[in-house]
């Protein structure tokens, strides 16, 4: 019974400064109705048991409630999420999205944002989402990119890509659409010189091409007539625009560079606007999310809509995030992998998707992300400090109550304490969720942490982590007692530890360097892939181990 007061009392007095004898009573008599016929006698144990907390300082109080009773430490509060705004024309089943990186590498952090925008709405309105690789461009490609973009896409999504398509596989397609806005007169094929059909443009003239006979033949001739850079499609729009953008904007171009997929297949290659428009038509998408430096596309988009008869899907754009001091251009990156700078998509020190799911960051850390930004027009810059503290906060809410917990002595030292008993130990693998499981003899030989021996002073009380108490005198270690209670009255640094037998084990941290020292045995039994809590330490992740030699090689996620 004084054992329960105790731990109602201390969790009281942490809370508020002071530990109220009612609210402690009340805790005691929920937890136990058949208690009120015993108390007057449980009133006067608690008034007792009060007046021996209100000696704690808030530290000890702390400490005493993490060694005896931790799943009455107050849980924070999971960072509050916003709502994304509803979106418009909806009809719940028929929302379909799609998300278009190009294959120039693996997904960042920046791609995770936008495509976590649209995997959250599509689960919102059970729609469909497509993940469509924009590969028309023959000069800009990482032929691994194909398949790295599909496994990231897949992995943030938790799977719900309902279809995968490859822009340069639907080149028949596209050219279609051409001949389709040809014969209605809306498009065209010019061979002008590109700065003389600028200046035309800007004093809103029409060149020559736009208005001759035999555009069907002129665009069969960019097949196999046309050198490259002699010809392009355009789309007729109002020469008098306000936007020069806008007018007569190229859809198609020649180009003979090898193709990483389609190799010297084709020469004529849709550039965006053609490739999307078709795409976003034959594969019904309802409502797009794309970038603010995208409206002027958008609107060309609209207009080819209008020729073909067709409702352009319902557009959201959202500004641009600058991640500074983060390196999230795939193309610099491939550059550096390339350099050996770093060793691959997964390097720790890189902000993508690769590197960070190794790490033990879950997916969707990154949809909550992107919910808590939202659908904003404003541009932001973002430190990578700033970054890493708020999905450190929602990753965190999702695998605290499943990561289980082990003693990890960094630097280890080993001391011998005189006179220390044997004991055999059995701790939780987690305060509220797995009781017992992680098991430990010990001798007067123990294994501590450098930064912990360096703090020891000559005669203080120093605590083993449910284990005993010691002292330091002279050059020796000497066992003092065996519990909490005499170390809470004056004891000085409580510490994690580990007897001779151990496990040797590796930390790669994020600055890419080690960090060596010595893990529980009870490790043994964690599968790769998994993440686990170090005490004190922080979230890793296990991505190799080897029981012969007693080695394991965890990815440090955060605190």
């Amino acid at each position: 019974m004084k054992a329960t007061i105790r731990k109602y009392a201390l969790q009281n007095a942490l809370k508020f400064g002071k530990a109220n004898p009612g609210a402690v009573i009340g805790k005691l008599l929920a937890e136990d109705s058949s208690r009120k016929s015993k108390i007057k006698t449980i009133a006067k144990e608690v008034q007792e048991v009060i007046k021996d907390i209100s000696k704690l300082t808030p530290e000890k109080i702390r400490e005493e409630l993490e060694e005896k009773a931790p799943e009455l430490l107050e849980k924070k509060e999971g960072p509050k999420i916003r709502e994304l705004p509803e979106l418009k024309g909806v009809r719940p089943g028929n929302v379909v999205m799609r998300f278009e990186p190009s294959p120039s590498g693996s997904m960042h952090i920046g791609h995770a944002y936008v495509m976590g925008l649209n995997a959250e709405y599509v689960k919102r309105y059970e729609g469909k989402m497509i993940l469509r690789i924009a590969d028309t461009n023959p000069s800009n490609i990482y032929p691994q990119a194909y398949e790295l973009l599909e496994e990231d896409a897949r992995w943030l999504t938790g799977n719900k890509i309902n279809e995968v398509l490859i822009q340069s596989d639907r080149l028949e397609i596209y050219y279609n659409y051409m001949e389709r806005l040809i014969g209605l007169g809306n498009a065209y094929i010019c061979t002008c010189d590109p700065e003389k059909f600028r200046e035309m443009l800007h004093k809103s003239k029409a060149c020559p091409c736009r208005e001759m006979d035999d555009q069907l033949s002129r665009w069969r001739k960019m097949f196999d007539g046309y050198a490259m850079g002699e010809a392009v499609g355009r789309i007729k729009t109002d020469l008098k625009d306000k936007n020069p953008a806008m007018r007569d904007f190229p859809v198609f171009r020649i180009s003979e560079d090898v193709h990483a997929r389609q190799k010297n297949k084709y020469r004529v290659w849709p550039l965006m606007n053609m490739a999307v428009t078709a795409d976003d038509i034959e594969s019904g998408v309802t409502h797009v999310i794309r970038a603010k430096d995208h409206a002027d596309n958008a609107k060309r988009q609209a207009i080819m809509y209008g020729y073909l008869g067709k409702k352009a899907p319902e557009t959201s754009f959202v500004g641009r995030i600058n991640f500074q001091d983060m390196p999230v251009s795939a193309s610099q990156t491939r550059k550096d992998i390339d350099a050996g700078k770093y060793v691959g998509w997964d390097d720790i020190r890189l902000p993508f998707l690769q590197a960070l799911k190794k790490r033990g960051y879950q997916p969707e850390t990154f949809i909550k992300y992107a919910n808590d930004v939202g659908v904003s027009l404003t541009d932001k810059k973002v430190s990578g400090e700033d970054y890493f503290k708020s999905i450190n906060a929602f990753n965190k809410d999702l695998i605290d109550d499943k990561a289980y917990r082990y003693f990890f002595v960094a630097n280890p030292v080993k001391v011998k304490i005189d006179k220390a008993p044997s004991e055999e130990i059995e701790l939780d693998l987690h305060p509220e969720h797995k009781k017992g499981g992680r098991k430990f003899s010990t001798t007067d030989v123990f294994h501590l942490a450098q930064d912990d021996v360096a703090r020891f002073k000559s005669g203080e009380l120093n605590r083993l982590m449910d284990c005993l108490n010691f002292k330091q005198k002279g050059k020796k270690y000497v066992f003092d007692s065996p519990g909490y209670e005499i170390y809470k009255e004056s004891g000085k640094h409580i510490m994690h530890w580990l007897p001779e037998e151990h496990l040797n084990v590796e930390v790669l941290m994020p600055d890419n360097k080690i960090i060596s020292g010595l893990g529980e045995m009870s490790l043994k039994s964690v599968k790769v892939g998994t993440v686990v809590q170090l005490e004190r330490f922080g979230f890793c992740r296990l991505v190799s181990k080897d029981m012969k030699k007693k080695e394991l090689v965890f990815w440090f996620g955060h605190k």
